[in-house]
């Protein structure tokens, strides 16, 4: 199985994207160490989305893409477009994505809501560059699900994030889907300067559950064991 790839990096770090799997990344202070996840993270993702690839089956990582980054690589702070996020989308192919990413936070609420008590953590305190790192299972949920309204911004859409993931992104979706052509390949520039199309925004949504569902999951596997659900199929 061959997987293109998106490579964005720095002195600081190596982020990988497989850019036919939207969402699914690796990271490492090296590509090679990066690349050394790769087929984990793929049948994971895979798993995820229903596909149990063969153990026998090779998969082959093409870089189509890099980016030299000014961002904090190491810490997972990215913007790169992606070049195939610069086509129209399909009303087939929006749909299939967005289904995929209501997917994603229903995930991320199947785990969060098994666990016993979201506000204890025994992860170490750190810093990152939007300041403290979330520790506790409800601040990675809060910190993931407030990044929406981050996302809207772009668009030009103001809104106030609800406070369950789920609901937050269909109310997401019920914004964008009112702007003029929403699917063609227009492309919008956030506040902040970050280049953006919707086929970036629906990628982003993913990617960043991942991030901190992997981190949420870990957590409570470390505190509560078997009984928190694994729905993503982390590793």
């Amino acid at each position: 199985m061959r997987i293109n790839a998106v490579c964005e990096y720095n002195n600081g770090g190596y982020l990988i994207y497989a850019a036919d799997l939207p969402g699914a990344y690796v990271r490492g202070e090296t590509q090679n160490q990066a690349l050394a996840k790769f087929d984990g993270e793929v049948r994971s993702y895979l798993r995820w989305c229903g596909i149990k690839l063969p153990a026998n089956e090779e998969i082959e990582v093409g870089i189509t893409q890099r980016k030299l980054s000014e961002l904090q690589i190491c810490d997972a702070d990215s913007d790169v477009l992606f070049d195939t996020e610069r086509a129209p989308l399909t009303p087939e192919e929006y749909q299939k994505l967005k289904l995929l990413a209501l997917r994603s936070a229903r995930d991320f609420n199947k785990i969060f809501q098994a666990i016993e008590n979201p506000s204890i953590s025994d992860r170490p305190e750190r810093t990152s560059f939007y300041g403290l790192v979330p520790r506790t299972p409800l601040q990675m949920y809060e910190h993931t699900n407030r990044t929406t309204a981050y996302y809207a911004a772009a668009f030009g859409i103001e809104m106030e994030n609800a406070a369950d993931i789920y609901a937050n992104r269909m109310l997401l979706f019920s914004e964008i889907e009112v702007l003029e052509d929403f699917l063609s390949d227009r492309g919008y520039t956030a506040p902040d300067g970050e280049a953006w199309t919707l086929r970036k925004l629906l990628r982003r949504l993913i990617w960043h559950d991942r991030i901190h569902a992997k981190a949420m999951w870990r957590t409570a596997v470390s505190l509560w064991g078997s009984a928190i659900p694994n729905p993503f199929y982390f590793r």
